[in-house]
C-alpha cells in the first residue's frame, strides 16, 4: 500500500535536476524502508529521450515542456485544417413555410424541377428574326418598351408582362407580320396574358383604346384566335418570374434587392439578344447583379447556388450584359423601364449606381 500511494518529487526540484547544468543530472533513487518511499524524481522515459550518444544528459529546454508545446502546435494545425474544411452552409429556404397550404413545400422542389426541365421548350432563337421580312430587332425592341408602359398604366400583375413577352416571341418565331400589324400582335398577347393571371381583366376597347384606335375589335379577336392556335393553346410556360420568386427567396432578399433584380431583368425583356439564355438563367444572373448593384461586391452563397442551380462562373456572361443595359438605361430613346423604376413606387431602383466593377472582372 505504500508503495502504490508514492510521492512524487515537487517540479521544482525536477527542474534543478534537468536544468542543472555544472553537475549531470543523476536520477534519484527509490527507497523503500520506512516512510521515506519517494519515487523518482524523473520518469525514465522521460530520461530516455534526454539522454545523447556521450551518455551525459541534453542542457535544453525541459522535456515536459517540449510536449506540451508540440501538443498546443498539434492542436493549433487541427484547428487550421478544420477551418478550412468549414463550408458555408445551405439553408432550407422552406422550413418557415411548413405550416402554409399555400407554399406546398411537399411539392415545391418537385415543381421547379419540372420548370427546369420544360423551360427550354418554351424558349426561341435569338435570331428568329431573320425569318421575318418586314420587322426587325429594333421595332421588336420599341414594342417591349411600349407594353411595358401600357402594363404600368393598367397596374397589372408582373407574370403578366413576362408571359406578355413570351407569346409575343413564340408567335412571330413561327409567323410573319407586317410592320403594321406588329403593335396588333401586342397588345392581343397582353390581352391573352390578362384573361390567363389577372382577376380583372382589362377589356378588349381598353387595349383598342391604347392603340389611338389603330385597329377595330374583330381584328384584335381575329388576332387572338390566330395567336391562340398558333401556340397550340400552350400558356403554361416558365417564365423568368416564376424563377425570380423562388431565387429572392433563396437569396433572402429584402425590398430593395427584389425591385433591382426586376429592374435588371425587365431591362432584358427589350433586348433581342437575351433570348439566348433560359428564364432561369435570366432570373438568377438579375438577383446576381443585383446583389453587386447593392454591395459593390460579388456575392454569390450556397443557398443561392443550390436552389438555383447555378455557379457563379455560370452567371458572368449574362451578367456583364445585364450591367451594360443598367449604365445606359436611362439615356436613348427606349425609356420605359427606367422611367418606371426611377418612380417611388419603385424604389427608385433604377437610380443604384451599375455594378462596374463586374465589366472589370475583379
Amino acid at each position: 500500500m505504500e508503495m502504490a500511494h508514492s510521492h512524487r518529487l515537487p517540479l521544482r526540484s525536477i527542474n534543478q535536476n534537468i536544468m542543472d547544468k555544472d553537475k549531470p543530472c543523476i536520477p534519484n533513487k527509490v527507497s523503500l524502508s520506512g516512510n521515506q518511499n519517494l519515487l523518482a524524481s524523473t520518469p525514465s522515459n522521460q530520461l530516455d529521450s534526454a539522454i545523447i550518444d556521450n551518455g551525459e544528459y541534453e542542457d535544453a529546454v525541459p522535456v515536459f515542456v517540449k510536449h506540451t508545446e508540440a501538443m498546443l502546435d498539434e492542436i493549433d494545425m487541427i484547428e487550421e485544417i478544420e477551418m478550412e474544411d468549414v463550408e458555408e452552409p445551405i439553408m432550407d429556404i422552406d422550413a418557415c413555410d411548413r405550416n402554409d397550404p399555400l407554399a406546398v413545400v411537399e411539392y415545391i422542389d418537385d415543381i421547379y424541377c419540372f420548370y427546369k426541365k420544360t423551360e427550354k421548350s418554351s424558349c426561341v432563337s435569338p435570331a428568329y428574326m431573320t425569318s421575318q421580312f418586314d420587322i426587325n430587332e429594333k421595332m421588336r425592341a420599341i414594342l417591349m418598351d411600349w407594353l411595358i408602359e401600357v402594363h404600368y398604366k393598367f397596374e397589372l400583375l408582373e407574370e403578366t408582362l413576362f408571359l406578355t413577352v413570351n407569346l409575343i416571341d413564340r408567335f412571330l418565331a413561327c409567323q410573319t407580320v407586317i410592320r403594321k400589324k406588329l403593335q396588333l400582335v401586342g397588345v392581343t398577347a397582353m390581352l391573352i396574358a390578362c384573361k390567363y393571371e389577372e382577376v380583372s381583366v382589362p377589356t378588349v376597347e381598353d387595349f383598342i383604346l391604347i392603340t389611338d384606335k389603330a385597329y377595330t375589335r374583330n381584328e384584335v379577336l381575329n388576332m387572338e384566335k390566330l395567336m391562340v392556335n398558333t401556340l397550340q393553346f400552350n400558356l403554361s410556360v416558365p417564365t423568368p418570374y416564376v424563377f425570380m420568386r423562388r431565387f429572392l427567396k433563396a437569396a433572402y432578399s429584402d425590398k430593395k434587392l427584389e425591385l433591382l433584380s426586376f429592374f435588371l431583368i425587365e431591362l432584358c425583356l427589350v433586348e433581342c439578344k437575351m433570348l439566348k439564355f433560359s428564364p432561369s438563367l435570366l432570373a438568377a444572373a438579375a438577383i446576381y447583379t443585383a446583389q453587386c448593384s447593392l454591395y459593390q461586391f460579388k456575392q454569390w452563397t450556397k443557398t443561392s447556388e443550390w436552389y438555383t442551380g447555378y455557379s457563379e462562373e455560370q452567371l458572368l456572361e449574362c451578367s456583364r450584359l445585364m450591367v451594360t443595359y443598367h449604365q445606359k438605361a436611362g439615356s436613348g430613346k427606349l425609356t420605359g423601364v427606367y422611367r418606371k423604376y426611377s418612380s417611388l413606387k419603385y424604389g427608385c431602383a433604377a437610380k443604384v449606381e451599375p455594378a462596374h466593377f463586374v465589366l472589370d472582372g475583379n
